[in-house]
């Protein structure tokens, strides 16, 4: 039998958006709306697909608190598809264990299966008439779950596709915390078909056999990298027990983009008007949703000097915020990074065999080889004065959002050639 199964993770409903709110409220209204917006996209999709079950791998909620508008919209849209004969299959994550915070539901619908704590349980899914798949799942007891759960999955005599739910870190990604922390070789032992995994926001697939698999988060939360661009669940079809290339499908109503400008040889005037023209564009090209946008300014000359004053970045952004105003859906200017570099001609450094010469020669041959570039920047980073990175907006030991090899190159190379110690 051919049927579809949609994977999503990470709804994190009704999250608030506290620093935001702080500077334009209707802003973080906006967004804490969109996250259960983007939920009801996701069944809206499940139904256009006549998709057979859906699976949700950990974070519904964003905390504790688990508001009521949350908890009903949630449960309202499982009830929408429980009607058609969908079913549903959760686990809880580390923002929302079994044993934390409150709730007001006591009873779901029909097809929905929440799993427990205590064990992997593995539930048979029934559609139109047959046993087409099993599927296995845990939740979190609490939040700081440092147990491998995947080594407790194991395949079983199941019909049908066996899907494993899992809420975790696989192979210790540094971004994110290491809750239930495993290895790919964890998840192959246990013989599934395709492991729907949440808790890394970064949609990715890790491996196509089995399938491991990433579908990041519903709807973007912040300006951190992993939290920019198209934000939604991953389509699955099947059939028999091929499973095709999980597609990627945004459901997401408000998005985190970043825009870059080479502002070599412009003025201020200049640079705004660019700005403007290129969040008009990204607005046009976001098929309907509203946008929050950063800023990224690069290139060198007189202008760097100009946004080096003090407090002029910020008289920028606002006149940015000033003048996208009246914008349905809306742009709004989450902030501006200013990574311009005094002129300098590298070419010239390359020739003169000194310190900043080894140094640029480093880099060329790290972009080259495309390894160890983490490490570099860091080290690069880690020896910059607290004013250099004050400008990047970076917070050490790690950057919110990532500095690029060419940043903390040119950085470095400015410090030397100033005569900066």
């Amino acid at each position: 039998m051919k049927f579809c199964f949609i994977h999503a993770a990470d709804l994190h409903l009704d999250t608030p958006f506290s620093g935001i709110r702080e500077v334009a409220p209707e802003v973080s209204d906006a967004l804490q709306r969109a996250s259960l917006d983007a939920f009801d996209g996701l069944v809206d999709l499940a139904l256009e697909r006549d998709a057979a079950f859906v699976v949700f791998a950990g974070d519904i909620y964003d905390g504790a608190e688990r508001g009521i508008a949350a908890q009903l919209r949630f449960r309202r849209g499982l009830e929408r598809l429980s009607e058609a004969g969908i079913s549903s299959f959760i686990v809880h994550g580390n923002h929302d264990p079994v044993k934390v915070g409150w709730s007001a539901i006591n009873e779901w619908p029909e097809r929905v299966t929440v799993f427990g704590h205590k064990r992997v349980e593995s539930v048979t899914v029934e559609w139109r008439g047959e046993e087409i798949a099993t599927v296995h799942g845990i939740s979190y007891e609490k939040r700081e779950q440092t147990e491998n759960l995947a080594v407790r999955f194991e395949r079983g005599n199941g019909p049908g596709i066996h899907v494993g739910v899992l809420h975790a870190n696989v192979g210790n990604n540094q971004d994110h915390d290491p809750y239930a922390p495993c290895s790919l070789s964890d998840l192959e032992r246990a013989n599934l078909d395709y492991w729907a995994l949440g808790h890394i926001h970064k949609r990715q697939i890790l491996r196509t056999d089995p399938w491991v698999v990433y579908s990041g988060n519903l709807q973007g939360r912040s300006p951190k990298h992993s939290e920019m661009g198209a934000k939604g669940v991953y389509v699955v079809e099947v059939d028999g027990t091929n499973i095709a290339e999980p597609q990627f499908v945004a459901v997401d109503k408000i998005r985190f983009q970043e825009l870059q400008l080479d502002v070599s040889g412009m003025d201020l005037a200049e640079v705004e008007s660019e700005l403007l023209a290129l969040g008009d564009t990204a607005l046009a090209k976001a098929d309907g949703r509203s946008l929050l946008v950063r800023g990224i300014l690069r290139g060198s000359g007189d202008i760097h000097e100009h946004l080096a004053r003090k407090e002029a970045v910020d008289e920028l952004l606002n006149e940015l915020r000033t003048q996208s105003e009246g914008h349905t859906p809306f742009l709004w200017w989450e902030s501006i990074k200013d990574r311009t570099t005094r002129a300098i001609d590298l070419d010239v450094v390359r020739k003169r065999g000194d310190f900043s010469a080894e140094l640029l020669a480093l880099s060329d041959e790290l972009k080259a080889s495309n390894e160890d570039q983490d490490g570099f920047v860091h080290r690069i980073v880690q020896r910059l004065p607290i004013s250099k990175l004050s400008r990047l907006g970076v917070k050490l030991p790690v950057p919110d959002d990532p500095i690029l090899l060419e940043d903390a190159v040119m950085l470095a190379i400015e410090r030397l050639e100033s005569g900066e110690t």
